[in-house]
C-alpha cells in the first residue's frame, strides 16, 4: 500500500500500488483542477476521513462525484455513484510524493472533444 494525505492532513489515501500509467484530461471539470488520475478497482481504495473532511461535486451525466477535501480544498480523488454500474474510481496522483510513484506513464485524454486518448 502507498499513502498520502491532501494538503492539510484531513484526507488519507491508500492506494494498493502505483499506477502503471495516469491520465492526463482536459476535459472542463479535469484541466481546471489539474489532476492526475490513476484507476482503480472500486473498493481497493481506502479514503480516510472521507465522507466527514470531503466535498463532492457531481455534474455530466451524474455517475461520478468528484471529491475534494473541506478544509484546503484539494481535489482527492473521484467515485462512482453506482459502483455496480461502474465500478472502477480515480484517485489524483498528484497528492502522492513523485518519489513514491516513480517513473509513470502520463497519458493525453481528450476528454473535451473526442473521447479518446491523444497518445495511440
Amino acid at each position: 500500500m502507498l499513502t498520502t494525505t491532501c494538503h492539510c492532513g484531513a484526507v488519507t489515501i491508500e492506494i494498493p500500488e502505483a499506477p502503471k500509467a495516469v491520465t492526463n484530461c482536459n476535459c472542463s471539470l479535469c484541466r481546471r483542477v489539474g489532476g492526475l488520475w490513476g484507476y482503480y478497482a472500486y473498493g481497493t481504495v481506502r479514503i480516510g476521513g472521507h465522507p466527514e473532511n470531503t466535498e463532492g461535486y457531481v455534474w455530466g451525466d451524474k455517475t461520478l462525484r468528484t471529491c475534494r477535501c473541506k478544509t484546503c480544498g484539494c481535489v482527492t480523488h473521484w467515485e462512482p455513484l453506482d459502483p455496480n454500474e461502474h465500478p472502477r474510481m480515480a484517485v489524483n496522483i498528484r497528492n502522492f510524493d513523485p518519489k513514491d510513484i516513480g517513473d509513470v506513464r502520463i497519458r493525453r485524454f481528450d476528454g473535451a472533444d473526442t473521447w479518446t486518448y491523444l497518445d495511440e
